[in-house]
């Protein structure tokens, strides 16, 4: 424990429990922490786990029925969970800061950017309008924010989500808090941004000496700003302690399996299986007795059957297990060993063939006589899927890769080039020829809920693919064919009579993996499948689909923006920027000798789960953001972000290279480094 003139923030025992008509939901139960001045302490854990319902509580943001119910939350010498809401009121902004997931649902969309900044100065008293009005504009300069001028007159609606975020901060800063608290605050961005909001973050901590709570469920970003972890298992801390520690040798066995169950970009040779953690959380509502996760652990010994307490084990650090603190160690057990890694399927003629694939959308004009507004979201692509092969397609937001996946399984009409499919060019196929091969492409989508309809039951979404496409010979047929879908993505037959709303995530995830193998598909393209899942759920997912590839010999087209992800799953990448093909190479060379400095950047952007990696990691770090596909630049689409571009990327397109072992690059200079 600091000396108490270091000490910010001291929570003792806090219990915040959910007061239910079916009985108290204790979702933080007797969690212990403190925070030094100027410290950065990560939270880490599965969702549910208690993390946020901790951070609200700090900031007295509870809404019914929600209550702390016992301990206290001193800081700076006054016990937060006994002030009235008007001294509370007082805190929050001016001595505590929030900065929550989703800036798009914090930022008012009917108030200028203006105007809510200078708001939350000028509501505490400490700034004058004028004098805040400036200094919004000298934040919104300091977070990167570009044109900060013309910016701070803008409407949230017409920033990225990163630039979205990056006004968050410059809010939760804005009376330069003792105390920010971060939660979540680059889930949804891209890699690149990720990056710049997690060393903006680490600026800002070493500028102002705010104290800050980074809470996430991702070890890597945990790994790249945090001086502390807390890791939180179903309502209570399990293990704390420094992250180059306590990601290098956990002692708790979630932490441990939290550490194993997320993909590494720095890993030399990979299982394209993950170690997952079995059976799902304990019901808040009625916790085990003894060790809450017992029922889950593969090292847990007959004293787990007793409530462990949360223990130091040496200097800084404590575990809330039996094992370690009796000097055990934790390893690999073999019930849950990685399985052996499946060789590659190839095959001569290529399943799906694209060839200078363009999707340009018409734009309404700016005014009667000007000209039309172009918007190229895929602007010239040539890429080829085996039959057994999964292709990843990685890039940021607004490169292409969603509009791509819609050409392919034509949800979009192309504006030129063209799709082959098994040897089928369904380019300008009208509806009625591409229908018999609809069912041999499916999509996954991102979003799981948004693509199920609340109003059918499980077994209602999965027998009408089968109806239409004439699969089901009869009802008896179809409600067989259904329970089979159900154990082939591991979910039991009673489901079929739930809902979308009464599943997890990465439940809903799995019927849509259902749905889309319901008519026998040959290509699968997965959108975005594992983006906001948490890492054991994201694990359970990869499993599966590789599972399904095995046995059923599916091809995968895989999107996504998280590069430990694609390297794990994935034999070949395709690097998208601006609607155009930057690199194209197996995924082992693509990692070892990356080409492009686009995919140099994403490479060197990508956090990873080990502290002393995370400080030693060379970056390239990207100036501003993707240029707009309206008016994209001249020559090579990525020259404005590029960190050697030369005159003549100004005046050339770049050709696509092969640089020798299937990898093939566009750019002038490739593999030059910043």
């Amino acid at each position: 424990m600091p000396e108490p003139d270091d000490l910010i923030l001291q929570v003792r025992d806090l219990r915040t429990w959910f007061l239910t008509d079916a009985g108290p939901v204790r979702a933080v139960d007797g969690v212990s922490f403190f925070l030094r001045r100027g410290e950065t302490l990560g939270i880490v854990g599965e969702s549910g786990s208690g993390k946020s319902v901790c951070a609200k509580s700090i900031m007295r943001l509870l809404d019914e029925p929600a209550r702390i119910v016992g301990g206290s939350i001193v800081f700076r010498g006054r016990d937060l969970a006994s002030l009235d809401e008007n001294a509370m009121r007082d805190v929050r902004g001016r001595e505590i800061a929030m900065v929550f997931q989703d800036p798009m649902t914090s930022l008012n969309p009917v108030l200028r950017i203006a105007k809510q900044l200078v708001e939350a100065m000028t509501a505490h008293g400490r700034f004058r309008r004028a004098a805040a009005l400036a200094r919004a504009i000298t934040l919104l300069r300091r977070m990167g924010v570009p044109g900060a001028e013309r910016a701070v007159m803008s409407w949230p609606h017409q920033f990225s989500g990163g630039m979205r975020q990056r006004v968050m901060l410059a809010m939760g800063f804005s009376n330069e808090p003792a105390l920010l608290i971060a939660d979540e605050p680059t889930t949804a961005l891209d890699v690149t941004i990720q990056s710049q909001i997690l060393d903006l973050l680490r600026e800002l901590n070493a500028d102002f000496h705010t104290a800050v709570i980074l809470i996430s469920h991702d070890l890597g970003v945990i790994a790249n700003v945090c001086s502390r972890i807390l890791v939180m298992y179903a309502g209570e801390v399990v293990e704390e302690g420094p992250p180059e520690e306590l990601l290098s040798d956990p002692r708790h066995p979630y932490t441990w399996a939290l550490l194993h169950a997320a993909p590494r970009l720095d890993a030399e040779a990979h299982d394209r299986r993950l170690v997952t953690i079995e059976g799902q959380p304990p019901d808040p509502r009625a916790w085990p007795e003894g060790c809450r996760f017992r029922a889950r652990c593969p090292f847990a010994i007959e004293v787990c059957a007793e409530h462990p307490a949360l223990l130091p084990i040496g200097e800084d650090r404590a575990t809330r297990c039996w094992v370690t603190q009796a000097g055990g160690t934790l390893h690999t057990p073999e019930r849950i060993a990685a399985s052996p890694a499946p060789l590659a399927a190839s095959a001569p003629a290529p399943l799906l063939v694209v060839k200078g694939l363009k999707k340009h959308f018409l734009l309404a004009k700016d005014s009667l006589f000007a000209a039309p507004r172009v918007l190229r979201a895929v602007d010239g692509v040539d890429l080829e899927v085996a039959r057994g092969e999964t292709l990843g397609v990685v890039g940021e937001s607004g490169c292409g890769k969603s509009t791509l996946a819609r050409l392919i399984t034509r949800l979009h009409e192309p504006t030129s080039g063209s799709i082959v499919f098994d040897g089928t060019d369904i380019t300008h196929a009208t509806p009625a020829q591409i229908r018999p091969l609809r069912r041999r492409m499916q999509m996954i989508f991102q979003d799981p809920y948004a693509s199920l309809n609340p109003r059918m039951s499980v077994g209602e979404i999965l027998t009408g693919p089968l109806k239409l496409h004439g699969i089901a010979a009869d009802e008896a047929a179809a409600r067989r064919r259904v329970l089979e879908l159900l154990s082939l993505v591991g979910l039991p037959a009673r489901a079929a009579q739930r809902f979308p709303h009464e599943f997890s995530g990465g439940q809903r995830q799995r019927i849509s993996i259902a749905r889309a193998l319901s008519v026998g598909p040959d290509l699968v393209v997965a959108d975005e499948p594992i983006s906001a899942l948490d890492v054991n759920i994201q694990a359970q997912i990869i499993n599966l689909m590789v599972d399904l590839q095995e046995r059923l010999g599916l091809t995968y087209l895989f999107i996504a923006h998280d590069l430990a992800v694609i390297r794990h799953v994935c034999d070949r990448i395709v690097v998208l920027y601006l609607g155009r093909v930057m690199e194209m190479a197996p995924a082992a060379t693509l990692f070892a000798r990356p080409l492009h400095p686009y995919t140099q950047s994403l490479i060197a952007a990508a956090p990873v789960p080990d502290a002393r990696i995370e400080r030693t990691r060379r970056r390239v770090q990207l100036r501003g953001e993707p240029a707009s596909p309206i008016a994209p630049p001249s020559g090579c689409p990525f020259r404005t972000r590029c960190p050697i571009a030369q005159p003549r990327c100004a005046a050339e397109v770049p050709p696509i290279l092969d640089a020798g072992a299937g990898q093939f690059v566009a750019c002038h200079f490739p593999g030059a480094q910043a």
